[in-house]
């Protein structure tokens, strides 16, 4: 059993019945430990982010450091993404930006990662694998959904250090089961205890952390 295959895939479709629930990739989630004070507005400022042949892929917005402004993730992807991505190179990258709101209502771009959602033909016969974006009290987390008769979930979830003012991999993990027997789904996660502490910045979803 493989759980985590770039060449297997499957999205499940409105027809499917499913025992895992998914969170839509236009879903935002607003929960802090203390209430955000001052929202930001990003309308008008995303584009400076945005590099010439790349567009928006999702966004989902929230307090990602904990303090009093709305900050937003940012994900982007190339505009030719489906003629030049390939699951062997994987040349389709997928930048996820930290961008932070300021006191004077700007925002600021704190991290980068190209390695964090995986390629658009990473989910297999059932297309993208991408499947969503959350942001919950400093925590943040990428979610994709792929395989055939074999089917897999990732989600990868980062939290913050206030401390460090930075963002270190907390869990690595997801399910897979066979369609015709999905409630023998096995889980598998990785923790801090297997791989160690790996930064925002370093990880890579297309190699085993800590190896």
């Amino acid at each position: 059993m493989v759980l985590f295959s770039c060449g297997e895939s499957a999205k499940p479709s409105s027809t499917e019945e499913t025992t895992f629930e998914t969170t839509p990739g236009t879903e935002q989630v607003e929960s802090d430990d203390k209430p955000v004070v001052k929202p930001v507005d990003y309308s008008k400022q995303l584009s400076q982010f945005i590099p010439k042949g790349y567009s928006v892929l999702d966004t989902a917005s929230g307090n990602l450091n904990l303090d009093d402004y709305t900050d937003m993730i940012l994900i982007l992807k190339k505009d030719n993404e489906a003629e030049i991505s390939d699951v062997v190179d994987n040349s389709g990258k997928r930048p996820l930006l930290i961008l932070l709101g300021q006191a004077d209502g700007t925002a600021k771009k704190a991290a980068k990662n190209d390695n964090t959602v995986l390629c658009v033909d990473c989910g297999g016969v059932f297309g993208d694998p991408y499947n969503g974006i959350t942001i919950k009290n400093g925590y943040f987390s990428v979610e994709h959904y792929g395989g055939s008769n074999w089917r897999w979930t990732r989600i990868v979830t980062y939290k913050y250090d206030k401390k460090e003012q930075n963002w270190y991999l907390h869990k690595d993990g997801g399910m897979s089961y066979h369609t015709s027997e999905p409630e023998n789904a096995e889980e598998t996660v990785r923790t801090t205890k297997e791989f160690g502490k790996v930064k925002f910045v370093d990880f890579d979803v297309y190699k085993e952390q800590g190896e």
